[in-house]
């Protein structure tokens, strides 16, 4: 229910806010929150969830599928909720990759990306340091009671709360992971451009961000094991500058753990915003060229162009 506030700040003073200022600071904070919550829930399946005596063992994760439904489904509400705080400024992107898509396809200014990618990575880091200030009691006691190999005192299991990494049997590729990544984003930017396409089956009362979260949650279902589905450059790029920060190394940057992979720290940058384009140019390919021609035969003679009228000597 809307109801009338009273501004924290003089009107006057929140004039600044009213244009790019106020867009970034809406990203910034959309982000934050889907950060917020999104590495959170992996931080209750990692590590919050057996230290405190709710799983077989404190180091046991991840022992049915169902586990991985915990974190889908946590990262899909991190998304609706980080859309409904930022979606009345700025659009809520909160994906370097979204807002490439829109610079490409949909008239968004190009000189403001920049600002929002920044924006986005600062939320993101400052989220991921959220999320480290509540659990780093739950984090440490898991990484103390692992016994597997350690980086500056942490595992890879501590450092998957916060960034992504591929799965073994990609044996250290890269056409793999770029590959799940490509991929993943392609399928976000197509079914975002579907959900905000008034000309196609349109969302009605304001439920846009719950089927942009359902749409996430199927991406990971479907695709998330591969390489963790960043599927968003500052999801993954600003909590990995956190965690390098935070002390585990080269875990975060390059992105490496011997025998397994190496450099991965680009992958998740990269990727997201080639799939990015790929997506939303075949949906504008495949379906938005089809309505947009639709709509186009359906309207009149533009004003002041007259048409011909066939009489019955013309016959």
């Amino acid at each position: 229910m809307a109801v009338e506030i009273p501004p924290l700040v003089k009107p006057s003073r929140l004039r600044s806010r009213g244009g790019l200022l106020g867009e970034c600071l809406a990203e910034f904070l959309g982000t934050f929150v889907l950060i917020a919550f999104g590495c959170g829930v992996v931080a209750m399946a990692v590590a919050a969830l057996p230290g405190s005596g709710r799983a077989a063992t404190s180091t046991t994760i991840f022992l049915a599928a169902g586990d991985w439904l915990l974190i889908t489904w946590g990262w899909a509400l991190a998304v609706v909720f980080g859309v409904y705080v930022a979606g009345g400024v700025s659009g809520a992107h909160l994906n370097p990759a979204v807002t490439l898509a829109m610079a490409v396809r949909r008239g968004f200014p190009w000189a403001k990306v920049p600002a929002y990618w920044f924006a986005q990575v600062v939320g993101a880091l400052t989220g991921a340091a959220l999320v480290f200030l509540v659990y780093h009691n739950a984090i440490d006691a898991f990484d103390s009671a692992s016994k597997g190999p350690k980086t500056g005192g942490h595992t890879l299991a501590t450092f998957s709360i916060f960034a992504t990494f591929p799965a073994p049997y990609f044996h250290g590729g890269v056409w793999g992971p770029l590959i799940d990544q490509i991929v993943g984003t392609a399928f976000l930017l197509m079914l975002i451009a579907a959900v905000i396409d008034l000309r196609n089956q349109a969302v009605k009362a304001n439920l846009g961000p719950l089927i942009v979260g359902f749409a996430v949650a199927a991406i990971g279902m479907s695709y998330g094991a591969n390489a963790g589905y960043a599927i968003n450059p500052a999801r993954d790029f600003g909590p990995r500058l956190f965690t390098w920060a935070a002390g585990w190394q080269s875990l975060a940057f390059p992105g490496s753990v011997p025998g397994s992979f190496s450099a991965y720290w680009w992958i998740p940058i990269v990727g997201p915003l080639i799939g990015a384009v790929i997506g939303i140019l075949l949906y504008d390919l495949f379906i938005g060229d089809v309505l947009l021609t639709r709509a186009e035969q359906a309207t009149g003679p533009e004003v002041g162009r007259s048409t011909q009228v066939v009489t019955s000597d013309d016959e």
